[in-house]
């Protein structure tokens, strides 16, 4: 049986490129699983109910190997299951030397594919290794330049810290200060703690007049 595995990363993108080329290929519609969803990972659901279909001497063809997953590490493992434990085959549309059939009797094709595919994978986490490099070295270079990251700290209003204050007097209670506030939970305790200590910083200078 052949299966083809179509992927796009958003709702809103076009799968026609990889629908089309599984028609040139003959693939029968019924065999062709598509998701709409991110490459980062396997939980796919189309994905998953396409591998429990797939069985010993099928053949699973893919647009690009992007369109199989987007993580080079995950990809060789997955590859390597589906070859390799369920002893399916994996044709890449786009590289035909990632094309796992036997050619000739030989075992050939599969050591070619393997290669291939390491040497991407090497390729890749070299890249993802780099770019993150990068961006320590763009980050550490900003931060010197008094360049600050992050969202900025929301500041309290008078009316805040006046409710900060009826809750610090036991006037209101948890639920009602976090209602006034309009924070979140997380959030609320976080600023009150903040509060607290501006508090205290206070009640020491008025001791010390």
């Amino acid at each position: 049986m052949v299966y083809g595995y179509a992927r796009v990363s958003c709702a809103d993108q076009n799968l026609s490129r990889q629908l089309s080329s599984f028609a040139e290929f003959g693939i029968n519609e019924k065999n062709i699983f598509c998701d709409k969803k991110s490459g980062k990972d396997f939980c796919r659901e189309a994905y998953l109910k396409m591998v429990k279909k797939i069985k010993k001497g099928d053949l699973l063809v893919i647009k690009s190997i992007d369109r199989l997953g987007r993580d080079y590490s995950m990809i060789t493992t997955e590859w390597n299951r589906l070859v390799n434990v369920i002893k399916a085959d994996i044709l890449v549309l786009d590289m035909p030397l990632l094309d796992t059939r036997e050619k000739d009797n030989s075992l050939m094709g599969r050591f070619i594919a393997d290669v291939v595919l390491q040497v991407l994978s090497f390729v890749a986490e070299n890249e993802r290794q780099n770019i993150r490099a990068r961006q320590k070295e763009g980050i550490k270079i900003a931060k010197m330049q008094g360049v600050k990251f992050g969202r900025p700290e929301k500041k309290l209003d008078r009316e805040s810290k006046a409710i900060f204050k009826l809750y610090y007097e036991g006037k209101i209670k948890p639920k009602e200060a976090i209602r006034k506030t309009g924070l979140k939970s997380s959030l609320f305790y976080y600023h009150y703690k903040k509060y607290l200590v501006l508090l205290k910083k206070e009640l020491n200078k008025n001791k010390n007049r």
